[in-house]
């Protein structure tokens, strides 16, 4: 998600009447701002690009359009959603297991049904009562992972932040701030597998369903779309991770669905099963590998890169399994026939390099070695070694991990909490729980004071950018999930 200059950015922010500037305030004991100065945050620039800046930190920014300040939080009657700015969280807490606000002085905000506007009423006012308790029936009525009270907590809040940002239409919001409030078939693919396997396989099959209606003819996916499915809000190129990511979460829903009706349902999908998985395979060259194509950071590369590569060997096993499935042997042939072609050229041109971001081994490290594990990869013998050779590589005095170490497309010093909580997956899925619970807590420990998952974290450990992210929280409920004792599936890669 994250990746393009700030050159458009940097054209509107000049333009802008407000314009942000650093101002030193006053700490407390700890860091935090001393009583009675303003709660400080830096403004985020618009979209998944940049350096980020701290929510929450030791800087102040002058007034900033509300429009653009990155919410902190959210406000959700499930068919609306409104962002909490940092100003309005300042002191303020979420009531336990509800997407309604108990404000500093008391007062709850929240956002009623039918409404698309929050209104602040008195504490225990029934019509939010009425909220919180469908919030709490919803989360009963699933599974919400952890081995701890804190760890329940934190994936009950990513939870109900993944709702929130999650649309009638099945439009999967990255975030709720301008330039992350659309959908994105990766984060949403994610967030259908972490749906479905807390149990709430409705949510996870209206995301399948957006993304059957915004395939494009030949199979593939824009980098993007508007949250009503009216396409691409700009010209960004498109992905061919999708290929991959979408037949792999639809794999994943089948797992959990409810046999009595998953395959009628999974019927319904099939077609756009079979244009992903054709594409995807037509696309591998005699080398068995994809073409370049931008990857999760959105940029272009030269050659074949592995953050496109691992997730398409995910989806052409996937497809092949769910093709045999639906007694489409044909069908299943085909798409076991290139996986087994793409899975030989990873271990040809990949392997060797410790699954490093491009086949020529030119750009570096790649935190997308976590899409070779489980659940998205049976691990190759060498991964272990590439897993904790990467992580080693990627990992920043703050304690997190930045996307890579391609010197052409520097991070600056914040560490990204989706690249991050993907190690913890992958040392899950691989049985190296330990490694896993200690990089998940610290993930859980960079949570915003509403309890929120961000984006980033910065230099100084502060959660920065938007928060909640669904990609983040998505990643986060899987890695719970795996540490829960029960492995996550991975679709199997058949001779």
């Amino acid at each position: 998600m994250p990746a393009a200059p700030l050159v458009r950015w940097a054209v509107v922010a000049a333009s802008l009447v407000s314009v942000a500037l650093p101002v030193c305030i006053s700490t407390g004991p700890a860091g935090r701002p001393a009583e009675g100065a303003r709660s400080p945050f830096l403004v985020r620039p618009t979209g998944h690009q940049g350096h980020g800046a701290a929510l929450y930190g030791s800087y102040a920014f002058l007034p900033m359009p509300a429009a653009l300040t990155p919410a902190v939080g959210v406000l959700s009657n499930t068919t609306a959603t409104e962002g909490i700015t940092p100003s309005v969280a300042a002191g303020a807490r979420y009531i336990e297991r509800s997407n309604v606000l108990r404000l500093a002085s008391g007062r709850w905000k929240y956002l009623p049904d039918g409404r698309t506007a929050s209104v602040v009423v008195a504490p225990e006012d029934p019509a939010a009562r009425r909220q919180i308790e469908r919030s709490r029936a919803w989360l009963a009525a699933g599974r919400v992972p952890g081995r701890s009270a804190a760890q329940r907590a934190a994936a009950g809040r990513a939870l109900l932040g993944m709702r929130a940002l999650l649309r009638p239409d099945g439009a999967m919001a990255a975030g709720w701030t301008p330039g992350w409030m659309y959908s994105w078939p990766r984060d949403s693919s994610f967030a259908a597998a972490a749906f479905a396997h807390t149990g709430h396989e409705a949510e996870a099959y209206r995301i399948l369903r957006y993304s059957a209606r915004t395939q494009r003819a030949d199979g593939t996916w824009e980098a993007r779309t508007r949250l009503d499915g009216s396409g691409p809000p700009d010209g960004r190129r498109w992905q061919l991770d999708a290929n991959g990511w979408v037949p792999w979460s639809t794999w994943q829903w089948y797992r959990t669905a409810p046999g009595a009706t998953r395959q009628a349902r999974l019927a319904v999908l099939y077609p756009m099963i079979r244009k992903a998985a054709d594409h995807a395979a037509a696309s591998l060259g005699k080398d068995g590998l994809p073409p370049a194509s931008p990857d999760y950071w959105e940029l272009m590369t030269a050659t074949p890169n592995i953050g496109t590569a691992a997730p398409l060997l995910a989806g052409l096993n996937a497809s092949a399994d769910l093709a045999a499935e639906l007694n489409k042997p044909q069908d299943a042939a085909r798409w076991r026939a290139a996986a087994g072609r793409l899975s030989s050229a990873l271990a040809k041109s990949f392997a060797p390099l410790g699954y490093r971001r491009t086949a020529d081994g030119r750009h570096g490290h790649d935190s997308a070695v976590t899409f070779m594990a489980p659940p998205f990869n049976a691990a190759p013998a060498g991964l272990p070694r590439a897993l904790d050779t990467t992580y080693e590589a990627l990992l920043l005095p703050n304690g997190g991990i930045t996307p890579g170490n391609d010197p052409k497309a520097p991070w600056g010093g914040n560490a990204w909490t989706p690249s991050t909580s993907l190690f913890a997956l992958a040392w899950a899925g691989t049985g190296r729980t330990e490694k896993a619970g200690q990089v998940l807590d610290w993930v859980l420990s960079k949570r915003n004071p509403l309890g929120e998952l961000p984006e980033k974290v910065d230099g100084a450990g502060r959660p920065s950018s938007v928060a909640p992210l669904a990609w983040t929280g998505s990643i986060t409920v899987l890695s719970l999930l795996a540490l829960d004792g029960e492995a996550l599936p991975t679709p199997p890669l058949r001779p």
